[in-house]
């Protein structure tokens, strides 16, 4: 960490906004520096918003640049399958899929770096390798994992073309009325919200098509909240596509505290994406089904 000193001149000026000016880094870094407290005026720690005064010293502690690339970390993994031209990984709910900001370590390809060395296909980049798609932190279940750019993109192009079986068991609240059907409904980023994913009216071409089909397996009740179990399958892939189609239709996934209901009748997000089915780079048809793990089938066995 560096420190860098500066006096203010003419009074009036928000410190995010002279720190980016003395620096040459954005206000939105300024204010993650202060936010952080690494920011003082004449000694005493300041947020984005103050106003400097003229003559004030400013110090500001620059923290050390985060790394360009993933780095290897020696993590569990549970490897389902493992050839030379691919992995089929069982992630764990809680477990970021690669680095960005504020996850830098302890990534799926953290550990991916370390089970495999070098090879992991480099199309996602520095940041990405091997990664061919990718499921939510706070979800858990199948990925699947390229060695070499070849099997990239043939996997992707089968996502691509949607004959790559994405299939997912959740448990959300209430009925689903029909017990078995189709959510169709274009998603992009919310309007207000920008960390949240929304159904988007027709014609915003900021929305991509998004196509779920879902099958209700059994319907019970948890202190007198009505939950369904049910499987759903992806033809597309886009971000939070289950959680936003299920809580649009009225039946947000169980623990999901985005676009649901923060409450105790779940540990976390129960949503797991339990199989994977695609053509392997030599031409076999595979398929992989993961069991369902204990917090999951405790929320079922709690459902009467």
């Amino acid at each position: 960490m560096s420190r860098i000193e500066f006096m203010a001149g003419l009074a009036g000026q928000r410190i995010d906004s002279l720190i980016s000016e003395q620096t040459g880094q954005s206000r939105s870094m300024a204010a993650k520096w202060c936010a952080a407290g690494l920011v003082t005026a004449n000694g005493r720690a300041v947020q984005k918003s103050h106003v400097a005064c003229e003559g004030e010293l400013i110090a500001v502690d620059v923290p050390e640049p985060e790394p360009a690339h993933a780095v290897s970390e020696d993590i569990p993994l549970d490897i389902i399958y493992e050839d030379s031209d691919l992995l089929v990984v069982n992630k764990p709910k809680g477990m970021v899929v690669h680095p960005a900001a504020g996850n830098h370590s302890g990534t799926l390809v953290n550990a991916l770096l370390h089970h495999c060395g070098g090879s992991l296909s480099g199309i996602g980049g520095v940041i990405r390798p091997g990664i061919v798609h990718r499921i939510d932190k706070d979800t858990a279940g199948l990925l699947i994992v390229a060695k070499h750019d070849t099997a990239h993109n043939m996997l992707a192009a089968q996502i691509k073309d949607h004959s790559f079986l994405r299939r997912y068991e959740a448990v959300c609240r209430g009925r689903l009325t029909p017990e078995s059907g189709t959510i169709n409904g274009a998603i992009g980023r919310h309007k207000q919200n920008r960390k949240r994913m929304a159904i988007l009216p027709d014609g915003d071409k900021t929305a991509k098509p998004a196509r779920t089909d879902y099958e209700t397996l059994r319907t019970g009740a948890i202190k007198n909240q009505t939950l369904s179990h049910v499987r759903l399958t992806l033809h597309t892939g886009r971000t939070h596509q289950i959680r936003v189609h299920l809580a649009h239709a009225g039946h947000p996934v169980l623990g999901d505290t985005v676009y649901g209901h923060n409450d105790s009748l779940a540990n976390g997000q129960c949503l797991f994406a339990r199989e994977l089915g695609f053509i392997h780079p030599d031409g076999r048809h595979m398929r992989f089904e993961a069991p369902l793990p204990e917090w999951f089938n405790y929320v079922l066995k709690k459902m009467v």
